[in-house]
């Protein structure tokens, strides 16, 4: 029986050479009987995680590996023999990227012989087979054989490229191994997994090269054959080469890395010396809850922060809270307006930090389901911060942690309907005006998934496109099949990664685009399974309007506010958003938003972070918006589906629902189903919740059958759950926990709040802080002069940079708008995901 391990695959983290996904290629490996696997993208680990996850999940071996192409040499495959060649290899490549334009990397084989050691390193001949190329070959590998360490594994690469004269070309490479003493490796430069993906290979092939396929000539590969094969397969083809495939083998043995093997080490700055991270963290806890509560701290919430710190304590993610805690502290000093959202909502601990202004114990939420021990993975806390003030936190992480420990995740640019149609009619050839139309009649087809959307037949029909010529199916077939595909890596927008060591020996780092600016390889969700920390510092529009109207209320009407002493419940407030008065709102001024008041009609806290929560397309997909205001108005009957008696207790889904008046309205009480309803295991539901990512959201068929059929077979009604699962998947197209809700309804409340009681000040905040939200500024003038405040004419000797107030009568305050001229006279505002500097006022004149 033939064995043999595959260790040259390509994935399409090879942006547009790949033609799978590496989850295709470990389940084709497994099917196939591989002994191993190598991810050998190039110049790259970015697919690796990815990788690592599905081979885990199917028992396949899996080597961790690079293609390492050279300036001066022929290009090499890197393999890590144990966890210290890992770090010289992810060196080694952020070295090329640091001192290459973003998306380039330029290394040498100096570069490479300095890190070689505990590599194993097989050398790629030249597809090129005359004798000038033969001979400086061979006088390459002598170079490389003087400058690689004594001790390094080298090995020379032998493929069957069906040529015709594949036989005599191994011969030749045997014959130039056995001279320099180096052995033949077989590998089959796989770039996809099934030979039905050729033809997609072959439209990267003519993206990457900007042509066309009829135009491509020698640019496309020949045959069909660069796909996985079984051992017997690669048998046959290496006839009287056996000892190529046996090194194979010898090749797994040695590289016994695993991407198991890294562990995140938190970074020590936020720990006093003389304490341990936990000391530390229940000091400022009981101090901040002190702060908090300065009449005494309730019992309850007593009680909450002593189980949530035992929690933390028996997780030792101490550091990450403080972390967190140390940049939300840096940014109030700076007189930074800040909000912690996500897991942080949920928590005693950081309201006691500070890090949110949302009191746990109002809204009624829990801590655990975000910090699992099960999971044993960190909470997802996210810190909003002024939009125009954000670039000075991220200057003091990178000047706090350095950049050689700190750095912004990726985010994966993917493939979606418009961009695949419009990319693959041009490698087709179709003219401009059809991929034009074929574009736009395909808006809004899974545009929110990387992997979830199709070029549906049916939309192309109703839009007047009739799908009959056999080049346009064609090209719908394979603009289906590259949705999802990775086109490039980009910054996240405020992600940073955070280690105690050297950040660069468990992810390259590259340039981003933008000066200054690096971000590893991996993102959020390649993150998360390595459990690395993760702290996202993004930028909100609303909080620098709201920290700036703080502001004018505390000038002109001598209050002192914030986020955390707003009155609250005010029944006028409620009373304004139900009546549709909402220009300027926080995310309530939407079309959507503003739609669902009318019938939501919120009069509380908690309605209002439902009323966030249901204008997203979860609930929306899974026809759960249209029950929750007819129960709430008792125009329906609440109750909550229950199992068949003989499998559980009528009311075992009554704790996850009935807040929701039995309706499931959040991202958590959707996976408390599955785990409830349908007898998930936690790896299970981890899974589920895993592939409810965007960039895993192929990955959620899987479920669909296991959720449904086990809710069915427990007695639940099949359309339930259904209607469940379409509510999975919706969020996974965006995502809405109760968490985040929460955190937003707060924004909502403070701006509604402020435009309900000093209008004058609202105005000027908004303008001030544009570009913002829905309405042009225009609106944002005629809306305030229709509750009676007056909007002055902008005065060069009275205007400012920033919209001022001026006197207008007891009590009152006019809007002095800044002038036009000068406006346009100031240098640009950028207000992207950099931030921008602070502005300065315009002298009078």
């Amino acid at each position: 029986m033939s064995r043999y391990a595959e260790l040259q695959v390509t994935t399409n983290f090879s942006f547009l050479r790949g033609a799978s996904h590496a989850e295709e290629l470990v389940e084709r490996a497994q099917a196939l009987g591989l002994e191993a696997l190598a991810i050998t993208d190039r110049n790259t680990l970015a697919g690796i995680v990815r990788a690592h996850m599905e081979a885990k999940k199917r028992g396949v071996r899996l080597v961790i590996g690079c293609r390492v192409d050279l300036a001066d040499a022929p290009s090499l495959l890197v393999y890590p023999t144990d966890r210290a060649a890992y770090g010289r290899l992810s060196q080694l490549l952020t070295l090329g990227k640091r001192r290459a334009p973003k998306g380039e990397c330029h290394l040498t084989l100096a570069d490479v012989a300095a890190r070689s050691e505990g590599q194993v390193i097989v050398i790629i001949p030249p597809e090129r087979r005359d004798r000038s190329t033969i001979a400086d070959f061979i006088k390459q590998l002598l170079l490389m054989k003087q400058m690689l360490r004594p001790a390094t594994q080298v090995y020379l690469a032998a493929q069957h490229l069906y040529r015709g004269d594949d036989r005599r070309w191994l011969g030749r490479l045997q014959a130039i191994g056995d001279g320099l003493g180096l052995p033949l490796v077989a590998t089959n430069d796989v770039l996809y997994h099934d030979a039905d993906r050729r033809p997609l290979q072959d439209v990267l092939a003519c993206i990457r090269e900007k042509t066309t396929l009829s135009a491509a000539g020698a640019a496309l590969a020949a045959h069909k054959e660069r796909h996985l094969k079984p051992p017997e397969v690669m048998a046959e083809l290496f006839a009287g080469h056996e000892a190529a495939l046996d090194n194979t083998l010898r090749i797994v043995s040695a590289c016994r890395f695993s991407l198991d093997e890294l562990r995140h080490e938190y970074p020590e700055e936020a720990v006093p010396a003389g304490l341990t991270a936990q000391q530390h963290l229940e000091s400022l806890v009981w101090q901040g809850a002190a702060q908090r509560y300065p009449g005494g701290l309730p019992d309850a919430v007593r009680e909450a922060a002593q189980r949530e710190l035992a929690l933390i304590a028996r997780m030792d993610c101490a550091p990450y809270f403080l972390t967190v805690h140390d940049i939300a502290a840096y940014a109030r000093g700076q007189n930074i307006l800040c909000q912690g959202r996500g897991a942080a909502a949920n928590s005693v601990v950081c309201f006691c930090l500070g890090i949110t202004a949302v009191n746990p114990a109002e809204s009624d939420l829990l801590f655990e389901p975000f910090l699992s021990e099960e999971r044993q993975e960190l909470p997802d806390i996210d810190i909003d911060l002024e939009h125009e003030r954000r670039e000075e936190v991220i200057q003091y992480i990178y000047n706090r942690y350095g950049r050689h420990r700190a750095g912004l995740a990726a985010t994966v640019i993917s493939y979606r309907p418009r961009s695949a149609i419009r990319d693959v009619g041009k490698a087709m050839g179709l003219s401009e005006d059809v991929t034009a139309t074929l574009a736009g009649a395909i808006w809004g087809a899974g545009q929110g998934s990387d992997r979830g959307g199709e070029i549906d037949e049916k939309r192309l029909r109703a839009a007047g496109i009739q799908v009959l010529d056999a080049k346009l199916m064609r090209a719908l077939h394979l603009a289906n099949a590259l949705i999802g595909f990775p086109r490039h890596l980009a910054q996240h927008v405020g992600g940073f990664v955070l280690t105690r060591g050297a950040l660069d020996e468990t992810v390259p780092i590259g340039n981003a685009a933008m000066a200054e600016r690096t971000f590893i390889e991996w993102d959020k969700d390649d993150i998360s399974v390595l459990g690395l920390l993760k702290v996202d510092v993004l930028a909100l529009g609303m909080l620098t309007a709201l920290h700036k109207a703080f502001d004018l209320v505390g000038k002109h009407h001598g209050r002192a506010l914030t986020l955390g002493t707003l009155p609250r419940e005010e029944a006028a407030v409620y009373d304004m958003l139900c009546n549709g008065d909402l220009v300027g709102v926080f995310q309530l001024e939407s079309r959507a938003q503003a739609t669902m008041l009318p019938r939501l009609k919120p009069c509380s806290f908690r309605d209002l972070a439902i009323q966030m929560a249901i204008v997203r397309p979860g609930p929306v997909q899974g026809d759960m918006v249209q029950p929750y205001p007819r129960r709430r108005d008792g125009l329906e009957a609440v109750s909550c589906p229950a199992p068949a008696p003989e499998h559980g207790p009528a009311g075992e889904l009554e704790p996850i629902l009935a807040k929701t008046l039995g309706v499931p309205l959040f991202q958590e009480q959707a996976l408390h189903i599955a785990i409830v309803a349908a007898r998930f295991t936690p790896t299970e539901a981890d899974g589920l919740r895993r592939a409810m990512a965007a960039s895993r959201r192929r990955g959620l068929q899987a479920y669909e059958g296991m959720m449904t059929q086990r809710m069915t077979a427990r007695g639940y009604d099949p359309g339930f759950a259904k209607r469940c699962f379409e509510q999975i998947k919706g969020f996974g197209e965006y995502g809405f926990p109760e968490s985040h809700a929460t955190s937003f309804a707060l924004l909502a409340y403070a701006s509604a709040w402020l435009k309900r009681h000093y209008p004058d000040v609202f105005c000027a905040a908004l303008l001030n802080a544009q570009p913002l939200g829905f309405h042009a500024p225009a609106q944002i003038v005629r809306d305030a002069r229709e509750h009676g405040v007056e909007v002055r004419e902008p005065d060069i000797n009275r205007s400012h940079w920033d919209c001022t107030l001026e006197a207008a009568g007891e009590g009152r305050y006019a809007v002095r708008p800044r002038p036009a001229d000068d406006r346009r006279a100031q240098p640009e505002r950028r207000t992207g995901v950099g931030g921008g500097s602070p502005r300065r006022a315009v002298p009078h004149r």
